[in-house]
């Protein structure tokens, strides 16, 4: 009876890891590459290491696509194991049969314990007909709309050669081309600074007010500054005469404007000032036409 007694659990655990693990389809019948679950499950004494199958197993005559698994559950001292694959078939057997492995790790020992076979039955979309028979073959001409494809090799290939070609003109042609650019710039900026200029000296003739005079100088340093890319915006009237080398034209007008402006001296007549001026426009149209010339050429 003690003896009995001792060997109870030994055989208890022996008879645990001698069941078979079920392997089952969940639906008796499928189609040509219709997926099916097929489920695996396997009760065992709760320390035991188990491995399913996982995608690179073989699943012939099926194929896997995927699978589910639940974690295990343990309940009164058995463990469940329990995965459910997505397979498909393209074998034309009208019976299909599918057994799995479970692996059992013990310690460096490895154990393979074979599932059940589980079967299924394949449900034809055409008639089987008999050996040598030929199937009557339906004909239908008519035209399905085709929707257009996109070619993209030949869009591709146009605009690397478009491209090329343009980037081609730019090597050849986008020197002068950014010449007549500049030059555009040069006489349009030209043009409206003589236009404003000349806003600025006669609304000074009609108030003799400071203020119109000293617009119109700053006026044309600003013009000078963007049509040479200087700085005489910034300068004192004796840094522009030495900045022009000392020019006859510039010395005269800025010490009028200056006699003017600072010194509030006003002549009787409007001659001084009107010379400032003219001088002022004379020495801008003068250096606009030598950038023109240097961008001409």
């Amino acid at each position: 009876m003690v003896l009995a007694a001792m060997l109870l659990p030994f055989l208890a655990s022996a008879q645990m890891d001698a069941e078979t693990p079920k392997g089952r389809f969940l639906r008796p019948t499928t189609r040509i590459g219709e997926i099916i679950e097929y489920e695996l499950s396997y009760r065992h004494e709760p320390g035991l290491n188990v491995i399913f199958p996982d995608s690179t197993a073989t699943y012939a005559p099926f194929e896997y696509v995927g699978k589910k698994y639940q974690p295990t559950r343990t309940r009164q001292g058995i463990s469940l194991d329990r995965t459910v694959y997505q397979l498909r078939t393209f074998s034309l057997d009208s019976v299909q049969r599918l057994q799995l492995p479970v692996t059992i790790l013990r310690g460096r020992d490895t154990l393979l314990v074979p599932s059940t076979v589980a079967n299924v039955t394949l449900k034809r979309a055409v008639p089987q007909l008999a050996d040598g028979a030929t199937p009557t073959l339906r004909q239908n001409t008519v035209l399905l709309p085709v929707k257009p494809a996109f070619n993209y090799p030949y869009w591709l290939a146009g605009a690397t050669l478009l491209l090329l070609v343009l980037g081609g003109a730019a090597l050849v042609f986008g020197r002068r081309w950014r010449q007549r650019y500049q030059l555009y710039k040069v006489r349009k900026n030209h043009v409206y600074f003589l236009a404003q200029y000349a806003r600025h000296v006669e609304r000074f003739t009609l108030s003799r007010s400071l203020t119109n005079m000293e617009r119109a100088i700053t006026l044309w340093k600003n013009y000078l500054t963007n049509l040479e890319n200087n700085t005489i915006s910034s300068l004192t009237t004796r840094e522009i005469v030495a900045h022009y080398q000392n020019d006859a034209d510039v010395r005269l007008a800025l010490r009028l404007a200056d006699r003017v402006i600072y010194g509030n001296q006003f002549s009787e007549d409007d001659t001084e000032t009107d010379l400032a001026f003219d001088l002022l426009r004379s020495f801008a149209e003068r250096r606009f036409e030598l950038v023109r010339q240097r961008l001409e050429n």
